[in-house]
């Protein structure tokens, strides 16, 4: 059984990182834009991080340039842009696709596990996986959802 454990991805940085680093925490895997509509959402997903990060949360996020040209810049520019507009400090990786033949294999099984409004397709940017500490999909918000609205959703799969 193939859970997101199983894959890698390069860090915004420039390294490679196995997911398999992640396993035995929740995360909600987003992919991000820096000129998008959703973009302040970055504010709210660092707050989650900030508040459940010692309980074993982590926020993992994914630039994607699919949307709009919404995320043009380089990896350097956009991890300089959401650590002074923002505050991130949750892991990002490196630019990614997340839909098509060149979609990343992350995001490609993440799809195929949590079917959203297009089917296997992502709709716009900031959609988010909720994964379990086993590296299972629990569940898929659209862009229009708040992460403040996924709060009790993270709280229900960690410890007490």
């Amino acid at each position: 059984m193939t859970t997101a454990w199983d894959f890698s991805a390069t860090t915004i940085d420039g390294i490679d990182r196995q997911l398999a680093d992640y396993r035995g925490k929740v995360a909600l895997v987003v992919n991000t834009a820096s000129q998008c509509g959703f973009t302040p959402q970055y504010g709210p997903l660092q707050e989650l991080y900030d508040t459940y990060a010692d309980r074993g949360f982590v926020v993992l996020g994914f630039p994607c340039d699919q949307f709009g040209h919404q995320e043009p810049g380089a990896e350097e520019e956009i991890a300089t842009f959401c650590e002074s507009q923002f505050g991130v400090q949750f892991p990002m990786f490196a630019k990614v696709d997340v839909n098509g033949d060149g979609a990343h294999p992350l995001f490609r099984w993440l799809k195929g596990e949590k079917k959203g409004i297009l089917g296997g397709a992502i709709k716009w940017n900031f959609t988010k996986f909720l994964v379990d500490p086993q590296g299972n999909v629990v569940k898929r918000y659209g862009s229009t959802t708040s992460p403040q609205d996924i709060a009790a959703d993270i709280e229900a799969l960690l410890p007490s």
